[in-house]
């Protein structure tokens, strides 16, 4: 235990996600002993992304304006909508430069046991883009998880109502350099299940 004001900001630094107690008070000191302009950039920093930082009214996302830098390109294909958890995933696909659609971000995923259902989701603003013409295709990119299972499979389920919507899954599988020894029962099974013949 530190005295105060020091004590205040590793428990404040403790609360965010990712940082445990010894990561909390490293950070504590750092900033205790870095330049007072480097505080001030970050208080800036902080100040700005609480200001200026709000949802895009179209996907969902983070954005500056009333529209993501994604929604906002004219280049993008409408036809697709990849739907994802959260505005983490939407950079995550965008580092891959693989995928060249619109996004939907859900805002979270189905889980009972955290009070979430699909009404605390952005679910209905989905159905809504989807109605609307030009749409061809949806791709689930929820987490590989027990709540991302549970969300990709209630919205399987709800747009199978649009008759000429393809729906997809993104793959999943063994990652590259992992060791067999390590993968869990589910992800083997899905590498097994997600087999490709290899061209001899």
């Amino acid at each position: 235990m530190y005295e105060g004001p020091v004590q205040d900001l590793i428990d404040e630094l403790g609360r965010l996600p990712g940082i445990g107690p010894k990561s909390a008070q490293r950070i504590a000191f750092h900033l205790l002993t870095v330049d007072p302009a480097d505080n001030d950039r970050l208080r800036e920093a902080l100040r700005r992304v609480k200001e200026d930082v709000s949802y895009c009214t179209v996907c969902g996302n983070v954005a500056e304006g009333e529209l993501c830098r994604v929604c906002a390109d004219p280049r993008r294909d409408l036809a697709q909508i990849c739907v994802v958890e959260e505005s983490k995933d939407v950079a995550a696909i965008e580092r891959t430069r693989e995928f060249r659609g619109r996004y939907h971000v859900l805002g979270g995923a189905i889980s009972p046991i955290d009070g979430i259902g699909p009404d605390q989701l952005r679910i209905a603003e989905l159905l809504k883009r989807i109605a609307e013409p030009g749409v061809a295709e949806v791709i689930l990119a929820t987490d590989p998880n027990l709540e991302g299972e549970a969300t990709a499979t209630y919205l399987t389920r709800m747009l199978r109502t649009f008759p000429d919507l393809t729906v997809s899954r993104l793959a999943s599988g063994l990652p590259v350099g992992g060791d067999l020894e390590y993968a869990d029962e589910v992800t083997l099974g899905r590498a097994f299940a997600g087999r490709r013949i290899v061209d001899s």
